[in-house]
């Protein structure tokens, strides 16, 4: 074996590349920052009872772990950023009223998210903490989008959900199981599938589950269905209130609006609106985001807390093919 090869899904990022992503970066930030959010930078390592903190085990199996020589306590490389600018806001920082903040930098992942793309990705993104309700949501959605705009592209299309529809139909069918093979067969559309796990539930909780993963498509559309086919009940209510202004707000910011109730992305920690944003042409999302809420609880302060996060060589990508 040659000395000098790479391990397998990691590479290197040449001059001409290189030069674009440092560019795109600064213009990112920048509009971070003209917008009132402030650059942090948090450490490539820490200890893995901090670094999974409130992440849920998708995370956990994606990070690579050692043994620190030094304190011989177990060690994370981290795989996603935004954890670690949570436990900066509730137990660095602590500052009264809303915080934003905002980061730059690579993480690392045991398994490429997309197969043959790198393992070494490198995130930028906006934290919004304190502020509860449906104005921060609007806020970042809003702040995604223009970050984009500034980065020069357009025609973007933007997809929201709400993890609390699904988290409301499973309790109140009594499901003991959330994250299951029905939460499977929903996040993957099988829909023969969730009927025939559903097949024993009471009438109604069975008609709303197997609906789920049909209620997809434009955002007004897709409300006024499930109004019809869904439970009144409060928590439902809520989350397709949030829906409802969260469209109304940023509908006209965007060349296509949909909403997707079966989008289960982040379950373990998202537990609100959810958001991705994506260009015509494009099979993978460019961003993605979402609420979080008490996910500093464990550093001793819960607080509301929402954020997106853009993937830099996937963005720089996008726009070079869009320049062509």
């Amino acid at each position: 074996m040659r000395r000098w090869l790479l391990p397998e899904s990691i590479e290197d990022v040449l001059p001409d590349e290189a030069a674009r992503l440092e560019s795109l970066r600064r213009n990112l930030l920048d509009h971070f920052a003209s917008r009132g959010y402030r650059l942090v930078q948090p450490p490539l390592i820490e200890h893995l009872d901090s670094l999974l903190t409130g992440s849920g085990s998708d995370l956990e199996l994606q990070t690579f772990k050692v043994v620190d020589p030094l304190s011989g306590r177990l060690v994370g490389v981290r795989a996603d950023i935004t954890p670690q600018v949570a436990r900066i806001d509730a137990h660095v920082l602590n500052e009264p009223g809303p915080t934003r903040l905002c980061y730059a930098g690579s993480v690392l992942q045991t398994i490429s998210s997309v197969p043959g793309a790198t393992r070494e990705v490198f995130q930028v993104g906006a934290e919004l903490f304190g502020e509860p309700g449906i104005d921060g949501d609007r806020e970042v959605v809003a702040l995604l989008i223009s970050s984009l705009g500034a980065a020069g592209l357009a025609g973007l299309h933007l997809d929201l959900g709400h993890v609390g529809v699904y988290r409301a139909l499973a309790h109140g069918a009594g499901i003991a199981n959330e994250e299951g093979d029905l939460f499977v067969a929903i996040g993957t559309k099988d829909v023969p599938a969730v009927a025939e796990l559903c097949r024993r539930l009471p009438a109604a909780w069975r008609n709303a589950l197997t609906a789920l993963p049909s209620l997809y498509g434009p955002a007004q559309d897709v409300l006024a269905n499930a109004c019809n086919v869904l439970p009144d009940t409060p928590a439902i209510a809520n989350a397709l209130g949030t829906l409802d202004a969260l469209s109304q707000s940023v509908g006209t910011l965007v060349e296509a609006l949909h909403i997707d109730l079966a989008d289960l992305r982040g379950y373990h920690y998202h537990n609100g609106a959810i958001f991705s944003v994506f260009t015509p042409g494009e099979p993978s999302a460019i961003g993605n985001g979402g609420r979080y809420d008490g996910i500093g609880k464990a550093f001793g302060r819960s607080r509301p807390a929402t954020g997106f996060t853009l993937y830099l060589r996937q963005l720089n990508a996008v726009l070079a093919r869009a320049q062509r």
